[in-house]
């Protein structure tokens, strides 16, 4: 617990030494706690959070977060990206991520066209700098501070503060983007993204947690915890049949279990191949 205590007081230090921050806010975890310790060292006229209301987001998680905002008194500024119509992001390529974050971080300059002496801040941890995230890319180039990261702190470390602080959120099962549970070189649509929302939606209502529904465009495939399988193939016939309910002309269940970033891996299968070549 003292290394949490040393954390904590180093990211009160590190908000301190700043004036304001705009917080790109998702609802997730990261972010929530940065928005919350920016409004706690800094003051609620200098912590703005910023979310998107985007196809990409959830609707339940973009009402967690407003409601989040107003249980804390924090104001909460909302946009709306329009990345959909880009065609470098709807074709969903590898580097689909970059484009998200270039059109946030690029709206997000309305606001700090208010706030100019405030600081852009992104929730990334040092966890996600071993991952593959394009995202970064976009976020340095538009100069976006990480606290969690510069203070390296672990995703387990950032729960386990929020749970001390009694943030509701603090157990809270990732939630990506909407876009994620499509695969690469599958185009991104609206209808897609609805589809996939209504599945998880669904699987949540039947105490399925943390759960993903990827779309393979003639499939959908579901993943809920390996722990949970056996209770989800108990249900088989009902879950089929309502998600094929909302425009999937078949369903299947991965055995495997739900593996944050599993589309990921044709990208680690091309990089071996050309390591090997």
């Amino acid at each position: 617990m003292s290394n949490i205590q040393d954390k904590l007081h180093e990211l009160e230090e590190w908000f301190r030494q700043r004036k304001g921050s705009i917080v790109a806010f998702s609802g997730g975890i990261d972010s929530t706690l940065v928005l919350f310790l920016a409004r706690k060292f800094q003051g609620k006229e200098n912590a703005i959070g910023v979310i998107s209301n985007s196809e990409s987001l959830k609707a339940k998680d973009f009402e967690l977060a407003q409601r989040f905002c107003r249980d804390f008194d924090i104001k909460l500024e909302v946009i709306k990206t329009e990345e959909l119509v880009d065609e470098r992001y709807n074709q969903n390529p590898e580097n689909r991520c970059f484009f998200c974050k270039e059109h946030l971080f690029h709206d997000l300059q309305q606001i700090k066209d208010k706030y100019p002496d405030f600081d852009v801040l992104s929730g990334t941890n040092v966890d996600d700098l071993g991952d593959y995230r394009p995202g970064l890319q976009a976020a340095a180039q538009y100069k976006v501070l990480a606290p969690m990261a510069q203070c390296k702190l672990t995703k387990e470390e950032i729960r386990e503060i929020a749970r001390s602080f009694g943030l509701p959120n603090w157990d809270k099962p990732a939630s990506p983007c909407l876009s994620s549970r499509i695969p690469y070189n599958h185009q991104i649509t609206r209808e897609k993204l609805k589809q996939v929302e209504a599945a998880e939606d669904f699987l949540n209502e039947l105490g399925f947690a943390d759960v993903r529904v990827r779309h393979y465009g003639e499939y959908g495939q579901v993943e809920v915890q390996q722990s949970e399988i056996e209770r989800l193939f108990a249900m088989e016939h009902q879950v089929v049949d309502r998600i094929k309910s909302f425009g999937f002309d078949e369903v299947k269940i991965d055995r495997e279990g739900l593996v944050s970033g599993k589309l990921n891996r044709v990208l680690n299968r091309k990089e071996d191949v050309r390591r090997e070549s």
